[in-house]
């Protein structure tokens, strides 16, 4: 009975210690989000027209959806390219910092060297230092360089050329070979993600393996009847905001389509049905992806 009541009061208190991490954010949200989301809900929702003394409303009803749904020729698929890219980026972000994690992880000389060549992703996926490498002239330069002087070549394409040429060549090696052109992208958008998995694998404790040793585990089942369960809930977490992330991405193309719309052309109304469209999109497949990763979640006190 005391025992029952000591975790009680210790689960009270982690909830307690939870909600004030969490306070300032909900604060935040509270005080500058909420009253702009639904005036966004309701441009969506009217034709906004910018008279001398700030917006004029004209309920339109569903005018705005039935356009981006129906009418507009680019929304659809540029929908579809980006929610498919997603869902092949964040797989290959969940792999990849899971894997550099179970390394880090590893006991070696020069681990804390190699921690803080992992950890800069983080701090290149900043937005000042992200835009420095985006619009740097120099690095441009160089990269045209490169591509002049190898002829446009790399390694992947020849490996691709060679496999359609044999009749390999399928829409899943031209996404493989997607993935791995882009390795940098998915290496600097894993920072996050990296720590998280880390954070989950310095909880285990090592008494765990080494009753799996006296048993005769071999590192593989350790690996998934120890290493994979006891960190599973941190799976849906990073699934969760690897998604995320990806539709706040500048280069995203419906992001783009949506500014352009809204500054560009001053069209409030249909940018806003745009954006409640993707954003609907997006809570939809967090629901859907979310529920199916919480049922192989393991849950331990």
């Amino acid at each position: 009975m005391k025992n029952h009541k000591k975790l009680a009061g210790l689960q009270k208190r982690k909830a307690i210690a939870g909600y004030l991490f969490i306070a300032p954010f909900i604060a935040g949200f509270l005080v500058f989000m909420v009253k702009p989301m639904f005036q966004s809900l309701y441009m969506s929702f009217c034709d906004v027209q910018l008279g001398p003394g700030g917006f004029n409303y004209v309920f339109a009803k569903l005018f705005n959806y039935d356009r981006a749904l129906t009418v507009d020729t680019e929304f659809n698929r540029l929908l579809t390219e980006e929610l498919s890219r997603m869902f092949i980026n964040s797989l290959a972000i969940m792999v990849f910092s899971f894997f550099v994690a179970l390394i880090l992880n590893q006991k070696f000389k020069g681990r804390a060297l190699v921690r803080a060549i992992f950890f800069l992703p983080v701090i290149l996926s900043s937005g000042v230092i992200l835009g420095v490498e985006f619009n740097n002239s120099l690095l441009s330069g160089m990269q045209e360089v490169i591509e002049n002087s190898t002829n446009g070549s790399s390694i992947t394409d020849a490996i691709q050329e060679i496999l359609i040429t044999a009749g390999i060549g399928t829409r899943a090696f031209e996404t493989v070979f997607e993935i791995v052109d882009g390795v940098y992208d998915v290496a600097i958008a894993s920072g996050i993600q990296i720590i998280i998995f880390l954070s989950g694998l310095q909880t285990i404790s090592d008494s765990m393996y080494e009753a799996a040793d006296i048993e005769g585990c071999t590192s593989w089942e350790k690996l998934w009847k120890i290493t994979f369960p006891m960190i599973s809930s941190l799976f849906l977490v990073n699934w969760i905001y690897t998604i995320v992330d990806f539709c706040m991405r500048s280069d995203n193309e419906v992001m783009e389509k949506i500014s352009e719309a809204m500054i560009v052309n001053l069209n409030y109304g249909f940018a806003s049905a745009m954006a409640w469209i993707y954003f609907a999109t997006v809570l939809v497949i967090i629901g859907i992806s979310s529920g199916i990763i919480s049922k192989g979640v393991y849950y331990y006190d």
